[in-house]
């Protein structure tokens, strides 16, 4: 079972996300800022994170950079997930550590299929 920390400070976004993930036979753990996020990139060991970029206490770009820096945490793949869509965005996003960008509204099947991709999981039909 591929285990995702899903970092998203909007509890309405969160629970959708998760009920998605869930569904799908995901394991969640979410956090809600970016501190959090950085302590259970360390703690709850995920094989991936989905990672709002417009976050409280500390951004998901400085979480992402944090979370690469450190040795212990730098292999799990980060998806960026934002409503800030031009090319600046997802390339500032890529610069952070971001292995994905992915925006809001999200197109759920299309981050089913990075994430498999990054987790290298076969996909499930």
């Amino acid at each position: 079972m591929i285990k995702v920390l899903l970092v998203e400070d909007n509890e309405i976004n969160q629970e959708i996300f998760m009920r998605k993930l869930v569904k799908r036979g995901f394991e969640v753990v979410t956090a809600d800022d970016g501190v959090q996020a950085i302590e259970k990139a360390s703690s709850e060991a995920p094989d991936i994170i989905l990672m709002d970029m417009t976050l409280p206490e500390i951004d998901g770009w400085t979480a992402t950079r944090t979370i690469k820096e450190n040795a212990q945490t730098r292999h799990i793949p980060i998806i960026a997930l934002t409503a800030h869509t031009f090319d600046e965005d997802r390339e500032r996003a890529l610069k952070a550590g971001c292995d994905e960008f992915e925006t809001k509204p999200t197109d759920f099947e299309s981050l089913i299929s990075k994430i498999m991709k990054l987790t290298e999981s076969p996909a499930e039909a």
